[in-house]
């Protein structure tokens, strides 16, 4: 995997006014950042961390 560059998540509001980006990084895990802010600070976690969040986002309700 190479650099993605920064990319809206496709949960993003139909609006398009609360979105969250992301940037892939080879090694490197992720970096999170918010849309309305592209110059302000991003949240950069390692690979380890992001396949965890992944996880737990992607698991099925439990009921």
């Amino acid at each position: 995997m190479q650099d993605t560059g920064w990319f809206k998540s496709s949960y993003s509001g139909a609006g398009n006014d609360q979105c969250v980006e992301v940037r892939l990084i080879a090694g490197r895990g992720a970096g999170i950042r918010d849309s309305k802010q592209p110059q302000g600070d991003s949240l950069q976690v390692n690979p380890r961390a992001w396949a965890a969040f992944l996880g737990l986002v992607h698991r099925p309700p439990t009921r």
